[in-house]
Order: C-alpha cells, then structure tokens, then sequence
C-alpha cells in the first residue's frame, strides 16, 4: 500500500452467530495490524444500522471478519457488491459455493482433488423417507467409523465422530440443530492439516501447512479456540513430496472455488500420502489460537504488512 495515502477500512467483526466471541477476536488483531501500517480503522458490529453507515463514510473497503452464515454465505457481499464498496475476501459467488460443504467437496472433486465419500441429507428427506430405513441404508453403505456434521458451518460445531453405529441418530440430531442438512462422511485417518492460501495481487501462493494434533484426539470447536488443547506443527511434519502434493491440492480447491484474496483449506493426509479434501473456509479465524497466524509466521510473513496489502489488493481491483 502507498504510505503516503491514507486510506479508511471498516472492520467488520461480531455478528449473531455462535462463532461470535471468535470473529471479535479475530477482527481486533486484523484491525491492530491494519492500524499498525497507517490505516484508519473502523470496527463495526454489523446491525441494521451497517449498510447506511457504510453509504454515509464511503470506506477504502470493508473487511469481513464475520464468521458463520453472517459473513460467509455471501448475502453481505451481494450487498457490498451492489453498494459499490470494495472488500476484502472472495466474492458473493464463491463464498455460497464454499459455504455449503456438500457442493465444495463437488466441485473441488472435479478439479481432481480426493475428498471422502460422503452423503447429503436433507432434514426433510430424513423425514419423508423414514428415519429407520434411512438408518438402516446409512449403516450398510457407510461402516463406522463415520463424521456427521452440518451442511453448512464452521469451527466444527454440530460434527460428531460414530463409532458405533448406534450413535448415529444422535449425532445426526445433534448436527440437524445447526442446519437443516447434514453430512455424513467416511472417516479417514491420517495427519489433519489446514492449509493457508493468499493472494496479494501476484497470484494465489500456499502458506505452509499447519499440523493439528488435539490433545483430546477430536478437533472440537474446544479444542480450535483454547490454549493448550491442541499442539500444531508448522510446517507439518510431512515428506517433501507430500507436502508439496498437499500444497498443490490446496491451491486446485482455492481455484475451483473461486476463492479470492484469502482461505484455509481443510484436509487430512491418509496413510497412502495423499490429501483429502475436507472443506474451504473464506474467512480464516485469526485469534492467537487460530491456523492462518502461525501459517503466516511460518512464511515469514510481516501479518501487519500482509492486512494492508490483502486490503490495498481489494481496493485496486474493485476500482
């Protein structure tokens, strides 16, 4: 960013879903680095005052960092978009595609990225069809150990690890609780990983990989946001030719979402070396105990300096 043009961006950061106390967290360290380079902040809650307020100040951009639908299920962004406002992060499209965990295993299959097999099932089909066949086809098709998780979310909230299979109306309720669909998913083992992805005008670059080894065993929504629960590994303690095979699988999924800017790719490396794809998260938790910091450190990156470029980027391909 040229220092020698102020420029005001507008963080936004809170929101109403459960991941709110993180998205605050989160937007205070963006808005710290960001006020760190010469920018004029402004952090704003989002409320029914928000979209005036932006019209009446006229930021340089907004930068999002609402996590859950609030923020990441591009309806803010259609807005922003249609206001004429830049931000930072991927467009309105994307983050509906990313958003929805079922079409981005899709999709990112398609670009020749291994993910696990998986069904999507709607509350309403769990219903009309019969709960106990459902079940029961469920079970013969998908053995234990499996992961249920909503359709739809983030910081894994309403995913549950089946055992035993007759766990699995349980979990299934539980996840129903956050969305109206669910996932259920074989399980696969190996080493977990998020893999962080920037793009600060020259062309998406992956961070290193992140290993994750929760002490518990789970990487529970507990175990993402409290020091000590979890042990990472940056760079993860993977072969060369893995890690560069993660990398590359990392970058095919942030293309064929249409990602922008910044995202952290989710997978698990199985026991034959090779990644699999879990989900795409548009917007990065960025507390202290978050992936994309310590991916970021690990590069050697300057997260201040990075904030303003990400935000500069985002003004000049909007203008």
């Amino acid at each position: 960013m040229n220092k020698t043009q102020a420029r005001t961006v507008v963080v936004l950061a809170g929101g109403i879903s459960h991941e709110r106390d993180v998205s605050l967290r989160s937007g205070r360290r963006v808005a710290d680095g960001l006020a760190e380079h010469g920018v004029t902040v402004i952090m704003r809650d989002p409320d029914a005052s928000l979209l005036e307020f932006l019209r009446e100040t006229r930021p340089d951009a907004v930068w999002p960092v609402l996590h859950g639908a609030s923020g990441e299920d591009g309806a803010l962004r259609s807005l922003l978009d249609l206001s004429g406002i830049a931000y930072v992060g991927s467009g309105a499209d994307a983050c509906r595609l990313a958003w929805d965990k079922p079409t981005a295993k899709v999709l990112v299959e398609r670009a020749g990225v291994s993910t696990p097999r998986s069904i999507t099932l709607p509350r309403d089909a769990f219903r009309e069809l019969g709960s106990n066949s459902v079940l029961e086809i469920l079970g013969a098709s998908f053995p234990a150990p499996l992961v249920v998780k909503p359709a739809r979310g983030g910081s894994a909230q309403g995913v549950s690890i089946v055992g035993d299979l007759a766990d699995l109306p349980h979990a299934m309720v539980d996840a129903y609780n956050y969305c109206d669909a669910l996932l259920v998913e074989e399980q696969v083992f190996g080493t977990e990983i998020a893999v962080g992805i920037i793009d600060s005008g020259d062309g998406p670059v992956a961070l290193p990989a992140v290993e994750i080894q929760p002490v518990s065993g789970v990487y529970t929504f507990e175990a993402r946001y409290t020091a000590g629960e979890t042990y990472f590994f940056t760079p993860a303690r993977l072969a060369d030719d893995v890690a560069a095979r993660a990398a590359e699988a990392a970058l095919q999924a942030h293309k064929a979402l249409g990602l922008r800017h910044l995202s952290r790719i989710d997978m698990i490396v199985d026991s034959n070396g090779i990644p699999q794809f879990l989900e795409a998260s548009v917007i990065p938790g960025l507390t202290e105990t978050s992936l994309m910091p310590l991916a970021l450190e690990a590069a050697g990156h300057d997260v201040g300096w990075l904030y303003q470029a990400l935000a500069e980027t985002a003004i000049r391909e909007a203008n």
